[in-house]
């Protein structure tokens, strides 16, 4: 029993992503939607966070969107980039016997 699919809209899919009946496909959307949400609150977080959190050696990196065309704030959003794009591959990875959104 998946949570969230139940009668009488049975797997919910909307926009008609996922084939009728094709629960695999249905879990890695929703896996993929709870990842994609959670980047987005951290995204949020970390919007509000840079006008009031400076690390050393990033004093002079302005504000804003401007800190991504800047350096050193460029060299940051690189190094961000990399370490982001690593994680989702080897670490956050969704196991088939788990939760859609469970990574622990």
């Amino acid at each position: 029993r998946i949570v969230g699919a139940m009668e009488p809209l049975g797997f919910f899919d909307p926009a008609g992503f996922s084939k009728v009946g094709d629960k695999e496909g249905f879990q890695n959307l929703r896996a993929a939607e709870i990842k994609h949400g959670r980047v987005a609150m951290m995204a949020a977080l970390g919007a509000v966070a840079q006008h009031y959190i400076k690390f050393p050696g990033f004093e002079t990196v302005p504000a804003g969107i401007g800190a991504v065309t800047t350096p050193p704030g460029t060299y940051g959003f690189a190094a961000l980039f990399l370490l982001s794009g690593a994680m989702e591959l080897a670490v956050w990875t969704q196991d088939p016997n788990k939760e859609a959104g469970d990574f622990g």
